[in-house]
């Protein structure tokens, strides 16, 4: 299932700057001016999923392996569109062709600027709240002219752009609920980053951001909460497989039945479906694997309308 989030925002809050961080290089180009980016760029990034590591353990640990089995985390789709301006929809700055590529995307990723930099052109940037209207205004305005999907409508997330200076888990605490008051109590859907701060740590080895993040006394960086944001946001949840061939996290909607979420493996899957084996990931880990688990009878028979839970371990018995 394909997962696709729009990063928009006024030009210059730090949209690019985010995209960066999120693909971990340069693909967007960052620059001190309007309109640096023209063309949406588009990377794919990992889901951050610690279950994944700890199933490909078991697993080599299980099949006597010299090393782990590969391992394929769900994905996300990370979209970095154009900065918005005021009178977009009547065609100022880049004008339409920027609310096209937000109609392309599952959810919208707001970005406003809660920052000060006298280096950094503001453009158009007047506070968080007053950036925010803008952008919804023009998103309800282009409705009024196109028939479809109202992105209006669309789900989205809040992103504030902090200072540096005020990215700290009680800062955070405190800007988080300083702005659901302004932005009308969305504390559920406000995510509070630093993109620069996110940019220096998608540069650092995994243990340098580990010990960065604990020195901000922060356990997981902005970007990984932004992710999950987004999943939470569209209600998405991941199951899991486990086989000497790869671990692997799988995207299904919430209340999803195992029949369908066979079919994100392979649609065959759906025409030849049996049973479903299926433990939660807890016990599967309790029990070191597939073979203690069956033999512990932790691990059930499930037929195609079982609904399928975040974190299940599924193997999928197929007919010919």
């Amino acid at each position: 299932m394909n997962l696709s989030v729009g990063i928009v925002g006024l030009p210059n809050v730090g949209k690019s700057t985010l995209f960066n961080a999120l693909l971990k290089k340069q693909q967007a180009l960052v620059a001190n001016y309007p309109f640096a980016t023209i063309e949406p760029n588009v990377g794919i990034v990992a889901v951050p999923d610690e279950r994944l590591l700890q199933l490909a353990e078991i697993t080599k640990s299980e099949h006597s392996m010299s090393e782990l089995p590969p391992i394929k985390p769900a994905t996300v789709e990370f979209v970095d569109i154009a900065g918005l301006v005021k009178g977009a929809s009547e065609g100022a700055g880049l004008g339409n062709k920027f609310l096209a590529h937000i109609r392309e995307v599952r959810i919208i990723a707001h970005v406003v600027r809660a920052f000060e930099d006298e280096n950094v052109v503001k453009e158009g940037s007047v506070d968080v709240k007053s950036d925010y209207e803008t952008i919804r205004i023009e998103l309800e305005l282009s409705d009024l002219e196109k028939k479809g999907e109202p992105l209006a409508k669309k789900p989205e997330i809040i992103v504030i752009n902090l200072a540096e200076s005020d990215y700290s888990k009680s800062k955070i605490d405190e800007q988080i609920l300083r702005y659901s008051h302004v932005l009308e109590n969305r504390t559920e859907q406000i995510i509070a980053i630093s993109a620069k701060i996110e940019e220096e740590l998608a540069a650092l080895s995994e243990e340098e951001q580990r010990q960065y993040l604990l020195e901000l006394g922060l356990k997981e960086s902005g970007l990984e909460r932004l992710i999950k944001k987004a999943y939470q946001e569209l209600g998405l949840i991941s199951f899991l497989t486990a086989g000497e061939k790869e671990v692997h996290a799988w995207t299904i909607r919430r209340g999803q039945t195992a029949l369908e979420a066979s079919g994100e493996i392979h649609t065959d899957f759906m025409k030849k479906f049996i049973k479903a084996e299926v433990i939660p990931f807890d016990d599967f880990v309790a029990a070191g694997g597939w073979k203690k688990a069956r033999e512990l009878g932790k691990v059930r028979l499930e037929g195609r309308d079982y609904i399928v839970q975040d974190g299940d371990v599924i193997e999928f018995k197929i007919g010919t």
